[in-house]
């Protein structure tokens, strides 16, 4: 394991960890004094999580993709973006299908993941459309990043290295398929439960 952990491999996990503290921090000044259920409290974290990873990584991606590419720049989070290449060759180089994608995850869903914390922490009835939008677009962003790639034989992907097969590309991808479900749920069962509500009112 120890072969594994590169100096630049613990740079990005170190890193990871600190976007998680920021994250974790943000939730509880964002919540303090809100009485919330503990699935809310959960979510206002995944979205500000969320939308650190984005502002930051994934910004600085872009960045890099539209003036030259990863494999050519330099910088901390140059290296971090150099690191994962090695994973998934597309993102050292420039691939315009993740490139469109990570636009889309930017701009897009950056602004809406701090929308749903707001309606989150101010109990907003608008919050789970926001929250629906946002974990499609999400799930579709993880099948257009990997579906292509699977269908063509997986020829940028290294599976050989288990730090990148199963850290990088399992563990951080699986991520955002699996908190866009649960989050999809909660917003599907609140909307049932209203909609349940209503119908009952109204007999």
């Amino acid at each position: 394991m120890a072969a594994l952990l590169t100096p630049i491999a613990t740079k990005a996990l170190t890193f990871t960890g600190i976007q998680f503290i920021v994250a974790l921090t943000g939730t509880l000044f964002a919540t303090y004094g809100r009485k919330l259920s503990k699935i809310d409290k959960f979510a206002a974290f995944w979205y500000i999580y969320d939308f650190v990873v984005h502002a930051t990584l994934e910004s600085a991606f872009l960045y890099y993709s539209l003036t030259k590419t990863v494999a050519k720049s330099e910088g901390f989070l140059a290296e971090i973006w150099q690191e994962y290449g090695r994973a998934d060759v597309r993102w050292a180089q420039f691939d315009s299908t993740i490139v469109s994608l990570e636009l889309l995850t930017v701009l897009f869903c950056s602004p809406i993941c701090l929308l749903v914390v707001y309606g989150i922490v101010t109990n907003k009835p608008w919050r789970h459309f926001w929250q629906i939008v946002v974990n499609v677009c999400e799930l579709y962003g993880g099948w257009m990043t990997f579906g292509p790639e699977w269908i063509t034989g997986s020829k940028g992907l290294n599976t050989s290295n288990p730090l990148y097969l199963w850290v990088y590309l399992f563990f951080f991808n699986m991520l955002w398929v699996v908190m866009p479900l649960i989050f999809l749920y909660q917003s599907y069962n609140a909307i049932y439960q209203r909609k349940e509500r209503s119908v009952k009112k109204q007999q």
